[in-house]
């Protein structure tokens, strides 16, 4: 069950809470020219208030999601929106789990209109490790990529999965905090104080922007 615990008046305060209880001071927060942007699942399913699977305060990521988008467009840097569907032979244990699942081509797996998705390239993954089972990266060391930055739902899960792989594979990784969402506060923290602790620099949306700026 979803639990509204970021709104539009505490998002903030909240962020700022949840980055000083697990932030590393000194981690870089970009790497120049190397970066990339992933947008993990930014689906209908999730998205849509009707939807059984929403995650309650998706609307809050949506915008700053949108702007990390735009700015690493206008830089030239990658983007790579993920987009997960599943049918019965490429569930795995997703589908014993769950039951209920993401089926490929239906409209809760369409990404959100709200995100423009002409300025990266959509992917298709199928687990919650946005890069098993695709060419994702192949494609970020084909641009030379050597950071990641992971955005999206849900945060607990897809989010800290592929931060996780990404790290196992070689790439360096930022974790926005006010850039992915969860259903709940308390799994939302977990993730931060564990990926901080030798996975992931943890920042805000801003400073990454901030970070982009300087960089050019």
């Amino acid at each position: 069950m979803s639990k509204i615990y970021l709104t539009t008046d505490s998002f903030r305060n909240r962020a700022r809470e949840f980055v000083e209880l697990s932030v590393e001071p000194g981690r870089a927060i970009l790497t120049p020219g190397k970066t990339a942007l992933i947008a993990i699942d930014m689906q209908r399913y999730f998205v849509d208030p009707d939807s059984h699977a929403h995650v309650s305060g998706v609307e809050m990521i949506v915008e700053k999601i949108r702007a990390l988008a735009e700015a690493f467009a206008v830089a030239d840097l990658p983007v790579f929106f993920t987009r997960h569907g599943n049918t019965s032979k490429d569930a795995g244990a997703l589908g014993r789990w769950w039951g209920d699942l993401i089926q490929t081509g239906s409209l809760g797996s369409e990404i959100t209109p709200d995100l423009d998705t002409s300025l990266g390239t959509v992917v298709a993954k199928t687990q919650y490790d946005a890069l098993y089972g695709n060419k994702l990266e192949e494609m970020l060391r084909e641009r030379g990529v050597e950071r990641v930055v992971i955005t999206g739902v849900v945060t607990h899960l897809c989010c800290e999965t592929t931060a996780r792989a990404a790290y196992v594979r070689g790439f360096d990784v930022t974790f926005p905090v006010d850039a992915t969402v969860s259903y709940s506060e308390e799994f939302h923290l977990a993730t931060l104080l564990n990926l901080s602790h030798g996975f992931a620099t943890i920042a805000f949306v801003e400073d990454v922007l901030d970070a982009l700026v300087s960089s050019e």
